[in-house]
């Protein structure tokens, strides 16, 4: 790989400033042409010649993935990969001289997600890592949790799927559209005060005036629906003077 096939690329992948990779060759001439070539792509390199050096960088800087060489001074690349496999799940692309399948199957089966024999294409270094690194922030994007389909809260089960809310002993209670949002609202952010203007927006109920009014009104239904419509001190709905109004009960996500 020369320094001017190194540095004449056009590919400027969107993933790369977010990118940080590490190289580990003991040929200082591969390191610096991967090193800028890597970087006229926008990734963020750091470089090193041996294991040593690599464990020192992985236990200092977050390492996105890792280029690695097999054939290096001290432990191998393989024993890298193999020791780096019982802690860390960071992609490695394993470069090589010798390109048999022997040598691709020995590095795959101890962990490599990879494999690249020298003498290689920048642009297929690039294209590999890019794939790489969308599969990888793919599974991390599907392995989002799901947004919740209901909450539980004092024995209650508001289901958001259902747009049902089930008192204690599983019997459903009736509640208005604006009735259902406000509660949503309130079990959304347990412990959090929300103002009259927040629980308007949430209720859809803007009128022009009587703001307040508006508010009151929803409350008290929702109070005389779970609580009996008691406000004191055992109230789930708290009233908080002048701002808003709090909701009390521990809430459970389903």
């Amino acid at each position: 790989m020369s320094e001017r096939s190194a540095l004449d690329t056009q590919a400027r992948p969107p993933e790369a400033p977010e990118t940080h990779v590490l190289v580990v060759d003991d040929d200082p001439q591969i390191r610096l042409l991967l090193s800028r070539f890597l970087r006229s792509n926008l990734y963020r390199v750091t470089a090193a010649a041996n294991g040593e050096e690599m464990k020192e960088v992985l236990a200092s800087a977050a390492i996105d993935l890792i280029v690695l060489d097999v054939m290096l001074p001290g432990t191998s690349g393989f024993d890298l990969c193999r020791e780096l496999r019982r802690t860390s799940a960071i992609p490695v692309i394993m470069l090589t001289a010798r390109g048999d399948e022997s040598d691709r199957i020995a590095g795959l089966d101890i962990g490599a997600d990879d494999y690249l024999a020298k003498p290689f294409s920048p642009r297929e270094l690039i294209a590999r890592i890019n794939a790489m690194m969308r599969r990888l922030r793919g599974s991390v994007a599907s392995a989002k949790p799901a947004p919740p389909r209901g909450y539980s809260f004092s024995g209650w089960t508001l289901d958001i799927v259902r747009r049902e809310l089930s008192d204690p002993q599983g019997v459903i209670v009736d509640l208005s559209t604006g009735e259902f949002d406000m509660l949503r609202a309130f079990v959304e952010a347990p412990g959090k005060i929300l103002t009259r203007e927040m629980l308007l927006d949430v209720a859809k109920n803007r009128i022009a005036t009587g703001f307040d009014r508006v508010v009151d009104v929803q409350i008290s239904r929702l109070r005389r629906k779970i609580e009996g419509g008691e406000a004191g001190s055992d109230a789930m709905i708290k009233t908080i003077r002048g701002t808003g109004y709090l909701f009390v009960p521990s809430v459970e996500r389903r």
